[in-house]
């Protein structure tokens, strides 16, 4: 008799971020637009938190993150209380709790190409079955399709607003309209790590729909808009009779001393978060102008990313721009086949990424 492994998990179902940063010879600077990172580094409170703590970490951290749920609660202007949040080492892992939670082996989630590979990913692992309803040609949510595609098997339900790799979100009014016809017996979890970034006027979180008490799990993170992607925390918040369920399964010293300490001085610090913002949306407008007046298609986006359709097939866009110091991702694995994300850096990383497109359209221009 052999071991008792479990044929999905045997499946290659790995994530593969955006890779480490490459170096360059003669001085070239490295530019990583590959990982939807902060281009501000993180917070000085953070820093000072963080050389603080490092003097206690012979002991444990706090056994419970109750400290962390309270800043959550103030950051959040008090709308919810301590017992609303669960948080975890990443948004990564709060899927993953979610999926240990409340799939069992020959249940279903619906999710939506192109996606964050972790939907179906962890997913599997639990011995479940992503149904993939597959965005549109514009890269929208065919909410019918989805609402269509629910069975007796469907326990959860994966939205991305804004969604990676694309950068699209669902307008209030469609999210208000989609969560009352979805049964009650199943679970939407609204990703929003990207929130922050929106700008749209009808852009919403979920934060009113839990309030409403609806069946809705958002997820966020501090790796993006707080700039912590190296400490991994991230949390999320639901109705009282989802989080309370949840926590059930949540260990304790979960968070390390310096994860909690991290993510705590970066709520705090509201100049560093309004820093970043505003970077990204001078920043996103810069390039998508320069995307505009060099006739590269990409798609509209509320994250700080975009996608596009790059002028020549995507590894060999991702290998010119590399050699040239500059890290994007092909997401063919996210399910947009030939078509390549890339995130907004300083102005300084923006400009010689346009530059490097204009570069290889003159070559192109040159070769034919």
């Amino acid at each position: 008799m052999g071991l008792p492994f479990k044929q999905y998990i045997l499946e290659d179902s790995t994530y593969k971020g955006g890779g480490k940063k490459i170096t360059m010879p003669n001085g070239i600077e490295v530019h990583k637009l590959s990982s939807n990172e902060n281009p501000l580094g993180y917070s000085p409170r953070v820093k000072m938190a963080l050389a603080a703590a490092l003097n206690d970490l012979s002991q444990y951290p706090d056994n419970t993150d109750i400290r962390l749920r309270e800043a959550l609660v103030k950051d959040f202007d008090a709308m919810l209380t301590i017992d609303h949040f669960i948080t975890a080492n990443s948004g990564s892992e709060i899927i993953d709790i979610i999926s240990k939670a409340f799939l069992n082996d020959g249940d279903e989630v619906i999710v939506s190409q192109p996606c964050f590979l972790p939907y179906s990913a962890f997913t599997r692992w639990m011995g479940a079955k992503a149904i993939n309803v597959p965005m549109t040609i514009d890269y929208d949510y065919d909410l019918e399709g989805i609402l269509n595609a629910i069975g007796n098997e469907t326990k959860i339900i994966f939205l991305a607003s804004p969604n990676n790799p694309s950068g699209n979100y669902i307008p209030r009014k469609d999210l208000q309209w989609f969560l009352e016809q979805v049964p009650e017996n199943v679970i939407v979890v609204l990703d929003e790590v990207y929130r922050h970034f929106a700008e749209a006027e009808d852009y919403t979180s979920g934060l009113s729909f839990i309030l409403e008490g609806k069946n809705v799990i958002a997820i966020n993170s501090f790796s993006k808009t707080y700039g912590l992607a190296g400490l991994r925390v991230g949390y999320c918040y639901a109705p009282l009779h989802i989080s309370n369920y949840i926590r059930k399964i949540c260990k304790p010293f979960l968070l390390s001393t310096l994860a909690l300490e991290g993510a705590i001085a970066a709520l705090e610090d509201t100049y560093f978060v309004d820093q970043t913002v505003q970077l990204i949306k001078t920043e996103r407008k810069y390039v998508l102008h320069g995307l505009d007046a060099l006739g590269i298609k990409y798609w509209p986006t509320q994250g700080n990313f975009v996608l596009i359709d790059p002028p020549v097939p995507d590894a060999e866009f991702v290998l010119f721009l590399e050699q040239r110091g500059i890290m994007v991702r092909s997401v063919g694995n996210f399910g947009a086949l030939g078509k390549v994300r890339i995130s907004f850096g300083t102005r300084a990383a923006n400009k010689a990424l346009l530059l490097s497109l204009e570069a290889l359209l003159k070559s192109m221009a040159i070769s034919v």
